[in-house]
């Protein structure tokens, strides 16, 4: 299998898939897909400036609450998953909802998904 071929799969799954393929990664070889962000990210935080020009985050799901059914529901429309990722995702927290977006629409979804009971972090 090429470079290309794994790539292209990659490209075709869900945010959910690619969560179980990193996963499931992490587990056969021993390694930690957070372990070079981390490195990353303290490079960039003793860079000062860098961190304070930040345009892109993570929308991460930390806790659900006690309206499980309304945060499904938020993540769905957010997201556009199918009821079942939708429901793993949440089910999964802390998981992140969606990667690398603008911080206007980080804060909007943000705050959608706290009004649905949730408790979230922009990272």
């Amino acid at each position: 299998m090429t470079k290309e071929e794994i790539m292209e799969a990659i490209e075709g799954m869900t945010v959910l898939e690619l969560s179980e393929l990193v996963k499931a990664m992490e587990e056969k070889f021993g390694v930690s897909a957070a372990a070079p962000a981390a490195v990353a990210a303290a490079g960039g935080a003793a860079a000062g400036a860098a961190a304070e020009e930040k345009s892109e985050f993570n929308v991460m799901l930390t806790a659900v609450g006690d309206k499980k059914i309304n945060v499904i529901k938020a993540v769905r429309e957010a997201t556009g998953l199918g009821l079942k990722e939708a429901k793993a995702l949440v089910d999964g927290a802390p998981a992140a909802v969606k990667e690398n977006v603008a911080k206007a629409e980080a804060e909007e979804l943000k705050k959608k998904l706290e009004e649905a009971g949730a408790t979230v972090e922009l990272k």
